[in-house]
């Protein structure tokens, strides 16, 4: 070969690129198998491990993620049409529960318990629904006949902030009222809201009925305030904590986020529950709640304390 022939194929070698090597397969295995797995954190712990340790194959990398986020968004949006297009008695979720209970207080008993909350979740509105009731019979006779039940729609400004309006019915002549309705309205915010936590607080007036077992009746301006707290401890473990109360404008030295107060008498209401995993769709749960109430009627104690145990169904 001539000099000039070997300089020109020097050249054309030269202006030839060496192609990049491949992702090896066992790190690009690893990267699907975390996409697949749905969970995102995962994702990106192993896709930052694998630009560490491969950095020549960083596009191919980057290409992969572009294709999961784009599918992530593609899914948002699906999800968010199909909120926005569901009838109202498409996506509701609830819960069913049914178990024992054992009551201190105005009565010392051991009964049944049971309960159903409801929740339709849409893209600017959400709508919450929950009851329940706690029965026992002794010796031929009602020794605890408590019935409760709550609506109560949200409309949602942003992700965290919302207004709520709230209509409740109650019954505990053990307490010493044959009914009892509160109707309340205000903002509510979600303070943490995160997939592990989430913490929500909400306050408002309050109007209230209260028919007393002896005949009378008192309707009462009020406040109303609660707090709602749920923490996923691990994939079958979960704890809450739900509170809720009213205060009147007149009270003296109290403060308070967790109250229902009017001018006569404060009540407040708070449950602690952990819920334990068991099969599919079924958990069991502990819950511990406290009524009070500052100024019950005449022969009726302030305190009454209800320890569950249920069986929890999710659908």
């Amino acid at each position: 070969m001539t000099r000039p022939a070997l300089a020109s194929a020097i050249l054309v070698a030269a202006s030839i690129s060496t192609p990049a090597a491949a992702l090896p397969p066992p790190v690009k295995a690893m990267i699907d198998a975390a996409i697949e797995s749905g969970n995102k954190q995962d994702v990106l712990a192993v896709v930052k491990i694998a630009k560490a340790t491969n950095p020549d194959d960083l596009a191919e990398i980057d290409a992969l993620m572009s294709a999961y986020n784009a599918r992530l968004a593609e899914q948002a949006a699906a999800a968010q049409r199909e909120k926005q297009q569901a009838s109202f008695f498409k996506n509701w979720k609830g819960q069913g529960e049914i178990g024992g209970f054992r009551a201190t207080g105005n009565t010392k008993s051991l009964g049944l318990s049971g309960g159903v909350k409801l929740v339709k979740d849409a893209v600017k509105w959400r709508l919450n629904f929950q009851a329940r009731a706690d029965y026992e019979r002794n010796s031929g006779k009602t020794t605890r006949d408590q019935l409760s039940a709550t609506i109560e729609p949200n409309y949602k400004f942003n992700k965290r902030l919302y207004a709520y309006g709230l209509g409740q019915f109650e019954r505990d002549r053990f307490q010493g009222f044959s009914a009892r309705y509160t109707l309340s309205g205000g903002l509510g915010y979600e303070l943490v809201k995160t997939k592990e936590l989430r913490l929500a607080v909400k306050a408002g007036p309050a109007l209230r009925i209260t028919n007393f077992s002896g005949g009378a009746s008192k309707s009462s301006l009020a406040a109303l305030a609660g707090l709602d707290l749920d923490w996923k401890i691990s994939d079958n473990l979960k704890f809450s904590q739900d509170a809720g109360g009213t205060y009147a404008s007149d009270a003296q030295g109290f403060s308070s986020a967790v109250v229902v107060i009017d001018s006569d008498n404060t009540s407040l209401t708070a449950t602690s529950a952990l819920d334990a995993k068991l099969i599919g769709a079924l958990s069991a749960r502990l819950s511990y709640t406290i009524e009070h109430e500052t100024n019950p009627p005449i022969g009726r104690i302030k305190t009454d304390t209800l320890s569950r145990a249920t069986l929890v169904y999710d659908f």
